[in-house]
């Protein structure tokens, strides 16, 4: 495969974890966007449950807990990411409200009908859109909410390059319409959709991974898997900064009827 057009799951596990370790946030986003989608969403108490599905060490997700009443379980596949949350969550004293577990998004550990609030940023590609807010629906209480980032489409027609790229690290993406008539179809009223503000990528993920690089190219010298792994997210990022008029990641917020 092009090392310039493969996914960052053609890189070792182990290799990943460590790199996005450092960082806050594991995908694009920002705490502004994370409260905002929120705010489209309603009827929580103290007793209410929300998962939140791909939670990577938690950044989105301690900021989720600030406006959430209930209970929040973080589920991702990396036990490592789950130490850094749970240390987390004890340090800004959310825990055990707030807590980790280790699991598979294509096998979530909930009963049918337990969860008030379903939340995934920048996680849902992983088991594809249209199928997750299908098999996530049954977790869902009837009149509960999904919120998730999903990289999307701005244009019918882009560049070769940026199409290219896209179409082969994810080849599920759509377009914005697209994604929302599978919400619907997946028996969803669409509540909310906003584009991610630019700096939710520049600020607050491509940013913080500059001086981490360095730190793990150094540590990792005359390993060839790392530096390309490095040069895959430097490459992301400049065809970001080119093409950012065609693509990026969209809030969507829906309710189960």
């Amino acid at each position: 495969m092009d090392k310039e057009n493969s996914s960052i799951h053609d890189f070792d596990f182990n290799l990943i974890c460590e790199y996005y370790s450092g960082i806050d946030r594991q995908g694009p986003g920002s705490p502004e966007s994370t409260l905002l989608a929120l705010s489209f969403t309603d009827g929580f108490d103290d007793r209410a449950h929300c998962a939140d599905i791909g939670c990577g060490t938690g950044g989105q997700t301690m900021v989720l807990a600030s406006g959430f009443p209930g209970q929040i379980t973080g589920i991702d596949l990396f036990p490592a990411f789950i130490d850094l949350f749970d240390a987390q969550a004890s340090q800004l004293g959310l825990f055990p409200r707030v807590k980790g577990q280790v699991g598979s998004m294509e096998s979530l550990p909930f009963g049918d009908e337990t969860l008030d609030l379903l939340w995934s940023e920048g996680a849902i590609y992983n088991i594809g859109f249209e199928r997750g807010m299908r098999e996530w629906k049954r977790f869902l209480k009837p009149g509960g909410f999904i919120a998730v980032t999903e990289a999307s489409w701005f244009t019918n027609e882009r560049p070769e390059e940026i199409n290219a790229f896209w179409n082969d690290a994810y080849p599920q993406i759509d377009t914005i319409a697209g994604n929302l008539a599978k919400m619907q179809n997946a028996g969803y009223v669409p509540v909310a959709t906003f584009i991610l503000p630019e700096n939710c990528w520049t600020e607050h993920f491509y940013k913080p991974q500059e001086a981490l690089q360095k730190e793990f190219l150094k540590k990792h010298q005359g390993n060839a898997t790392a530096s390309d792994l490095v040069e895959n997210q430097r490459h992301e990022a400049r065809l970001y900064d080119v093409y950012k008029a065609f693509y990026g990641y969209v809030f969507y917020i829906g309710k189960k009827i």
